[in-house]
């Protein structure tokens, strides 16, 4: 089984100016992160908008997604979605349309008892066969639902396929609680890029980053000082990252993603679903400055969008 590792870029999903998926855009959001080396791909999460597409623009994406990887790099497609017979569905076609494994958020919105929070994992990786990898992916800040450690091993008992967690939240506490499970065996990643540095010394596996869907070589570089044992440039990057993040509100703002991927020359416009909306002109044009003197500073580049190849 293929396991989530190093940098895990959760993708944006590009809109074209008719609100339908945009696969051009897509395409070219594939090959910028693949280009740059990205370990790991992670589409149709929180930064994919999950909740803002139907269950077909879904399959779309992925589909998108894994014909254009065609084997390059992992990919994981997230599945949960308000319903539990949507998120089999999601992920019975993932499997089926060739992702490495699939990932599943808890239930949101609702809050659920530990019972409820093990028969909806225990159910989504049930759907798939055993030999597809399930990461289950806790965002208690945004969900209202934990999911503690001695549900995850309820759940692991009756569902072997499932062999970590994406853990969004800030606790290091926590962190090394499900570094524990399955006698240290379980694998974690981090959703809380701007811990990248500290998960790694903790033994997480990787960092699955939205904000550095934008820009992938930072992260790169980072992830390879953490891989060297370089703990001064780890540092530095570190610093770096945490600049570059509070640019784009440490990942809380997926429309100004977009305007990053904008002025890297990724995608053409930054277009969005309510209640999301695109940046407000002068909002738009003091982030483009901003951000795109930090990309000079450091060596990224930035331009027109170039065709779908």
């Amino acid at each position: 089984m293929k396991k989530l590792h190093g940098i895990v870029a959760a993708m944006v999903t590009p809109y074209d100016d008719h609100d339908r998926i945009d696969l051009a855009a897509l395409d070219r959001l594939t090959d910028f992160l693949l280009a740059a080396g990205t370990h790991c791909l992670y589409p149709l999460g929180t930064t994919g908008e999950m909740h803002l597409l139907s269950v077909a623009e879904r399959t779309r994406v992925a589909e998108a997604v894994i014909t254009r990887v065609a084997g390059r790099a992992t990919v994981y497609v997230h599945v949960a979605a308000m319903t539990l017979a949507d998120s089999i569905a999601l992920a019975r076609h993932a499997r089926a349309a060739g992702a490495d494994g699939i990932a599943a958020l808890t239930p949101s919105y609702f809050g659920v008892t530990d019972r409820e929070l093990e028969e909806w994992f225990v159910a989504i990786a049930g759907s798939v066969p055993a030999d597809c990898p399930v990461y289950l992916y806790a965002f208690p800040q945004i969900t209202a639902n934990d999911l503690p450690p001695a549900v995850i091993d309820r759940v692991v008992a009756r569902a072997p396929n499932v062999v970590g967690i994406k853990y969004s939240g800030m606790d290091f506490l926590r962190i090394d609680d499900y570094r524990k499970l399955r006698g240290g065996g379980f694998s974690v990643v981090v959703g809380a890029d701007r811990l990248a540095v500290a998960a790694a010394a903790m033994g997480c596996d990787g960092v699955v980053t939205g904000t550095g869907c934008a820009v992938p070589e930072l992260y790169l570089r980072l992830w390879n000082a953490i891989a060297r044992g370089d703990a001064a440039e780890a540092a530095r990057l570190q610093r770096t990252q945490q600049d570059y993040s509070a640019l784009v509100r440490h990942g809380g703002s997926m429309p100004l993603i977009k305007q990053a991927l904008v002025v890297r020359g990724v995608l053409p416009a930054v277009r969005t679903r309510p209640p999301l909306l695109p940046p407000a002109a002068g909002d738009a044009a003091e982030f483009t400055r901003s951000f795109a003197d930090w990309c000079v500073r450091h060596g990224l580049s930035t331009g027109a969008a170039p065709a779908a190849g």
